[in-house]
């Protein structure tokens, strides 16, 4: 049986901030909510929510087990009727697993387009090795274009990047099928390449509409609703990202280093890696150690190490050694 979850309301476009009381009545939720947003987006979009609802943000700063909890805590004992996220992949994780662990709706208001976590039902956690837990999807999104297209280019690079490695994600997910039997959802599939596909044709033109990137995202997030897991959208490329997190000083964003784990996956598949480069160089991603500011050696390393960072069946299948590491990653320019 397959269980689905997928938003209810989705705004998308410029002032859409200011459309937040009528997303919230058209929801029929009721009673305060508790606002959650960092100390950067409180000024950003926050303080614009907490008008608009008629309720003071709270700053989360840790997003650590023990601060999730207190939430969740003070979202029972104060009767708050939902909890809003406004900000990036931190805020809008620990928004969500703040309204799971409280049984109340979650509204995501995303203040950058630099990651698929939008309109997800999963959350990642950063521990001793990430986790990926299945959580709630957002009851409502509120994607605000105005707010978005003002972020660093940075984020909006990143977020194409992550919205193009679903290319690779899928070839995994086929691969599981083909060699485990793993459950593969074709429908889900096809949106998380298309998803890829539009912003790989339109990398060049997204820095002047982010609405495209916006709706990609969230396409991303529904595909994982549909599909019940984060297959769609996660595969070795991810598992590559992860594992650089574990062991650098200083990771590079997430999405940045999908997208160069994309080139070097979609290479080991076999597949046109040279078209994810381009699409990457377009929209002005990272394509290689150097400009994620990772040395060679780190990233060999978290390419021979990616395969065990989750139970999940991909190309990496038990592990490349390090002379095939340093094979994939010369031929694709990823490494000198």
């Amino acid at each position: 049986m397959k269980d689905i979850e997928l938003p209810r309301k989705v705004l998308v476009g410029e002032n859409a901030l200011y459309e937040a009381d009528e997303l919230v009545f058209e929801l029929g939720l009721r009673g305060k909510p508790l606002i959650l947003c960092d100390d950067n987006t409180r000024g950003i979009a926050g303080d614009i929510v907490s008008q608009q609802l008629d309720c003071e943000a709270e700053v989360t700063e840790t997003s650590s087990e023990k601060e999730i909890k207190d939430y969740a805590s003070q979202v029972t004992e104060e009767n708050r009727g939902y909890v809003v996220g406004v900000g990036g992949g931190r805020v809008i994780d620990t928004g969500k697993l703040v309204a799971f662990e409280s049984k109340t709706p979650f509204i995501s208001v995303p203040t950058s387009a630099s990651h698929d976590g939008i309109a997800s039902p999963q959350v990642s956690i950063k521990q001793e090795k990430p986790l990926s837990l299945r959580v709630h999807c957002p009851l409502g999104v509120l994607g605000d274009t105005k707010i978005i297209g003002k972020a660093p280019e940075k984020l909006l690079s990143a977020g194409c990047a992550d919205a193009i490695s679903n290319f690779t994600a899928v070839l995994d997910w086929e691969l599981a099928h083909q060699k485990r039997g793993e459950y593969f959802g074709d429908y889900a599939a096809a949106l998380s390449r298309l998803s890829a596909e539009i912003v790989i044709q339109k990398a060049e033109k997204i820095s002047g509409d982010v609405s495209i990137l916006v709706e990609a995202l969230i396409s991303s997030g529904v595909a994982i609703g549909i599909a019940g897991s984060s297959r769609p959208c996660s595969g070795a490329e991810h598992m590559f990202s992860h594992t650089l997190d574990l062991i650098c000083e200083k990771p590079a964003l997430h999405g940045h280093q999908c997208g160069v784990g994309s080139i070097l996956t979609a290479c080991l598949h076999n597949a046109d890696w040279l078209k994810i480069k381009n699409a990457l160089e377009n929209c002005g991603a990272p394509t290689c150690a150097g400009e994620l500011g990772i040395a060679d050696e780190t990233v060999i390393e978290a390419l021979v190490r990616a395969h065990d960072i989750r139970n999940r069946h991909t190309i990496l299948g038990d592990g490349l050694t390090e002379d095939e590491a340093w094979g994939v990653a010369r031929k694709t320019g990823v490494v000198e």
